[in-house]
């Protein structure tokens, strides 16, 4: 493929200001032309395409292709790149065809090096009690796994094995410049693996990191960003003078504006701007937009941090190693605080500053409100809530990652067992508050919390009905389109599809699923039935793919006890019966979710509006600028699903109906 220069094309390349220290270690393709190298000087072995296209950079300028005003050091540069005015060196690299390297000052690999693979990050326990190896191909589930199950000693070590060989394989002296990359206007990039489509543009350093660009999902790195220790994972964005030490950025990331991030792990989707993370496990949408924002040793996914929100994982004792746990889809309003440790349960809303070690997380869809340095909890007031609605209908719509191999499972079901199942719990526990303590108290005390009467009968009454739309939201779903012979065919109809499922659930960090599932994987990888991550992730996936089969193995098993009759023994009579009751819930919550939204265009929320002229001022400008309600998406759609929904209850209930008078004929 390569040849040696010929003696007239050493003479025209000397003519154009360049050099060798051993021309006869410098190879290049056939049909080479030496018209485009102008002032470079090389060393070391050095292989060359062709030049025959233009380049069109910032502002319309055009170059032809080609090399110009550069120092290169054991590299091999493929047909059509643009390589101009580099102050420094660039040595060791592997340039791609149709790459733009312009204006920077050292792009080196400096002996063998993993490019980031195999880098331990000390994660959510700053003294690094959970560190993580950080590689190329890192899904959310596996750090998870990595991250908290330090019960399971043996699988962390095969693991953290798994991923130091990958690391190992990855060790090179040589790095790689993908095809159709830009860096221009740099400083130094040193021991960094660059993928395809990547651009680069300002980065004041890039130091022993991967970027796993790709044509279908490309990165780009910009202006004054300083990363070290890291892996940037496809489609992602870090630009704007962002820090980053020691961080995994997984797909679809944007860090922007100022953000700091260091010992921290980000995984699909996540945003981050003006604010800090340190050793943060931040799972697929964790985003936070404001300065003065801390997230700090604690995981966190589905999350929205407020302006100025922060934690504390130490109490100056030994110092910081204490963590939190805050559950998927919850947030935290401006100024609040949370002391370490702590664990938020799921879709809860954070207000105000808490100084004592709550624990909600068997009473999801909650407010958690300080009050008088004490904390108050509202238990499934957040189900009412017009925006836990708008946010789990948004997270699919703004899912930025376009590669085709997407590493982290995400499941946005904003009702799953893993969450009807804490509701379950939660309701008992609220009943059993209430029985001890009698139904005259005005306030219950429940582990370091405060429950108002009216919040606790309340709390109860939200859970049945979202259990119960649940319920028979998969019991609808289990019998849509099915064939059922008669009355005796029903209970063949609710049939199990897998016996895997019942009992506890987990979240995953965006993979709801049986904790069965996940012991039985690691049971797996402990008798080493498993030799490489792509055989553990591959596992994940199944169990992703297999949802909704492992959810109504669930719902068999759970509605049998809430309902109180074996599902083999059901009778049109009971379906009819729970779609009665899952109806009257759908509707009661979409009503919830109704005056919540109108709560948007009442004329408190007018206030500003129409500033210099009187009421009908005010209200027209309101008006022009938010719309009616009644023509708000939002409140289109809740009005919508009512219809559909109680469309769908009265076709269920005619369906069994039916079913009951054939047997009545057939009897």
């Amino acid at each position: 493929m390569y040849r040696s220069l010929t003696d007239q094309e050493i003479g025209m390349l000397t003519m154009q200001g360049c050099s060798a220290e051993d021309w006869r270690l410098v190879k290049v393709v056939n049909h080479f032309l030496p018209d485009n190298i102008e002032n470079v000087k090389f060393s070391g072995n050095i292989r060359i395409g062709r030049f025959t296209k233009s380049v069109t950079l910032f502002g319309g300028i055009s170059f032809k292709t080609g090399i110009y005003n550069a120092w290169l050091h054991n590299c091999t540069i493929e047909d059509n790149v643009l390589i101009h005015n580099v102050r420094g060196y660039i040595a060791n690299y592997h340039i791609e065809k149709d790459s733009v390297i312009h204006n920077i000052t050292t792009l080196a690999v400096d002996g063998q090096t993993t490019f980031g693979n195999g880098t331990f990050i000390k994660v959510i326990n700053e003294e690094g009690g959970r560190s993580v190896p950080i590689y190329d191909h890192l899904s959310a589930q596996v750090a998870y796994i990595m991250t908290l199950y330090r019960h399971r000693a043996k699988v962390i070590g095969i693991l953290n094995k798994m991923v130091l060989e990958y690391a190992e394989r990855m060790k090179n002296h040589t790095g790689v410049i993908g095809m159709q990359s830009s860096i221009i206007n740099c400083n130094t990039i040193r021991n960094v693996k660059i993928g395809p489509a990547t651009s680069i543009d300002g980065a004041k350093k890039l130091e022993n990191g991967s970027i796993n660009s790709n044509l279908e999902a490309p990165v780009k790195i910009g202006e004054g960003v300083i990363m070290e220790d890291f892996i940037v994972s496809s489609g992602s964005r870090i630009t704007d003078a962002t820090l980053v030490s020691k961080c995994f950025i997984g797909q679809g990331c944007v860090l922007d504006k100022h953000y700091s991030a260091e010992e921290s792990l980000f995984f699909a989707n996540c945003q981050g701007f003006h604010g800090e993370a340190c050793s943060v496990f931040a799972g697929p949408y964790t985003v936070t937009h404001h300065k003065s924002t801390l997230l700090i040793a604690g995981m966190y996914s589905f999350m929205n941090a407020g302006s100025g929100s922060n934690q504390s994982n130490h109490l100056y004792k030994l110092g910081p190693v204490h963590q939190g746990i805050v559950e998927r889809g919850a947030k935290t309003t401006s100024d609040s605080y949370i002391l370490w440790p702590s664990r938020v349960g799921a879709f809860s809303l954070v207000m105000g500053r808490h100084y004592k070690h709550s624990d909600t997380s068997d009473f999801p869809f909650s407010y958690i409100i300080e009050s008088k340095d004490e904390t108050i909890l509202v238990p499934g007031i957040n189900l009412r809530s017009v925006g836990t609605i708008r946010d789990s209908k948004k997270w699919p719509q703004r899912d930025r990652r376009t590669d085709s191999n997407l590493l982290d499972k995400i499941n946005f079901n904003l009702l799953s067992p893993y969450t009807v199942h804490k509701m379950l719990k939660g309701r008992e526990i609220l009943l059993e508050i209430q029985r001890i303590s009698g139904t005259t108290a005005e306030e219950y005390s429940y582990k370091e919390m405060k429950i108002r009467k009216n919040a606790l009968q309340r709390g109860i009454k939200l859970y049945e009905m979202a259990i119960w739309k649940f319920m028979g939201n998969s019991i609808i779903t289990k019998l849509n389109g099915a064939k059922i012979d008669g009355r005796d065919g029903l209970p063949g109809a609710l049939r199990k599809e897998s016996q895997l499922g019942s009992g506890k659930w987990i979240d995953l960090s965006g993979l709801i699923c049986p904790a069965e599932a996940i012991d039985k994987l690691m049971n797996d990888i402990e008798e080493s039935n498993m030799t490489s991550m792509e055989e553990v992730e591959a596992v994940m996936n199944s169990i992703h793919m297999n949802y909704y089969n492992y959810e109504w193995t669930w719902v068999y098993d759970e509605l049998e006890k809430f309902y109180g009759k074996k599902l083999s023994e059901f009778t049109p009579e009971d379906v009819i019966a729970i779609v009665k009751k899952w109806k009257e819930s759908v509707l009661g919550i979409d009503k919830y979710l109704y005056e919540d939204a109108k709560k948007e265009f009442s004329s408190v929320v007018m206030t500003g509006f129409g500033v210099d002229g009187d009421d009908d001022t005010r209200i027209d400008d309101f008006r022009n600028v938010r719309g009616e309600l009644e023509e708000n998406d939002m409140v289109k759609e809740i009005k919508s699903h009512m219809e559909k929904k109680s469309r769908l209850g009265d076709r269920v209930i005619e369906q069994m109906s039916t079913l009951k008078k054939q047997s009545i004929l057939q009897n």
